[in-house]
């Protein structure tokens, strides 16, 4: 008996087919790879601008947060200035220091008067700020007198009139307390100066008697500073005064309206205003913008793909403000 084989047909993929199914998943596969590419580089945009952010703000409240105690000396009120203070001096013992615990200079006149600075860039103001510590000496919270720069010392002795109202000294402290028979208390003196530096905000701080430049923030390029004049002694600012208008005018007497001294000892408030931007390129990014620092201050953008934002803010000085107000 014969048998005859009965073959199935064959099925598969014409070559037509599998370039067509070949080209599909090449299509699929770009696209994923495009979205990919597009996430990451979404992702590092963020990553770039919310650490130019998180610099911008924190430079803000860095300032923010020591202005905010300048020209406190404890239960001293200091009398009224003569002359401008020197903003690296060698000698403290000098009631100006007191009296004007605010003021600034413009990137081109500060190295003349304080060495420590070095490299200040152009569109940078410098800022001092000077008060005493909030607290005194040999408390939990303080620097347990560690520090051996100058400290202030306030005499709260009224039946003595031959002590001294206060001393600043590194070493002798014979001022007495309420009793007029303890010493008094003592706090360390604080002084800061703030400057923009190879786009970082650098500190000059005065520590164990000697000035010590640190770098506080990076990726700020430009440190502009605005001084709220009060003219009839209620404690508000009446106007605000730039560091080149103050520095542009005579600095003394004090006593004589549109000096610079008397600018500044009549300091009640201060805008500041940085310029913070990114610390790398964003490739494809182009803007014709400029960016205002104040008043007078508009810096363009200078076109290298770099994302920039400025950040500003008032900040009322306590102590000499209120001191000024009226019941």
């Amino acid at each position: 008996m014969n048998m005859q084989i009965r073959r199935r047909p064959q099925a598969g993929f014409t070559l037509v087919e599998l370039m067509v199914s070949m080209a599909i998943g090449l299509l699929i596969v770009l696209a994923l790879i495009t979205l990919l590419i597009n996430v990451n580089r979404n992702n590092s945009e963020m990553t770039k601008t919310n650490r130019q952010i998180e610099n911008g703000r924190f430079a803000i409240q860095l300032l923010q947060n020591d202005l905010i105690h300048a020209g406190f000396w404890g239960p001293l009120r200091p009398a009224t200035p003569s002359a401008m203070p020197a903003p690296c001096p060698i000698s403290w013992n000098d009631a100006n220091i007191l009296g004007i615990p605010v003021f600034g200079f413009n990137s081109s006149t500060i190295t003349a008067n304080c060495p420590a600075f070095t490299g200040v860039q152009v569109n940078s103001d410098v800022l001092v700020v000077r008060h005493a510590d909030t607290c005194e000496v040999g408390s939990t919270v303080c620097d347990g007198g560690t520090d051996t720069g100058p400290h202030i010392q306030v005499s709260n002795c009224s039946t003595t009139p031959s002590e001294e109202a206060y001393v600043i000294d590194s070493a002798s402290f014979p001022l007495r307390d309420k009793d007029c028979t303890a010493i008094a208390a003592r706090r360390k003196l604080i002084s800061n100066i703030y400057y923009v530096s190879d786009n970082r905000l650098m500190r000059v701080e005065l520590k164990n008697g000697t000035y010590q430049t640190q770098p506080m923030v990076e990726g700020i390029e430009a440190f502009r500073v605005e001084y709220g004049i009060d003219n009839n002694g209620d404690g508000s600012a009446d106007e605000f005064k730039t560091t080149s208008l103050m520095a542009g005018t005579a600095v003394v007497p004090c006593a004589d309206v549109g000096t610079a001294c008397n600018f500044a000892a009549n300091t009640v408030a201060v805008k500041i205003h940085v310029l913070a931007r990114n610390l790398e390129t964003s490739p494809g990014y182009t803007t014709n913008k400029s960016y205002q620092l104040g008043a007078t201050t508009a810096i363009p953008d200078p076109g290298d793909g770099v994302k920039r934002h400025v950040y500003s803010t008032t900040v009322r000085l306590v102590n000499p403000s209120s001191r000024r107000e009226r019941p």
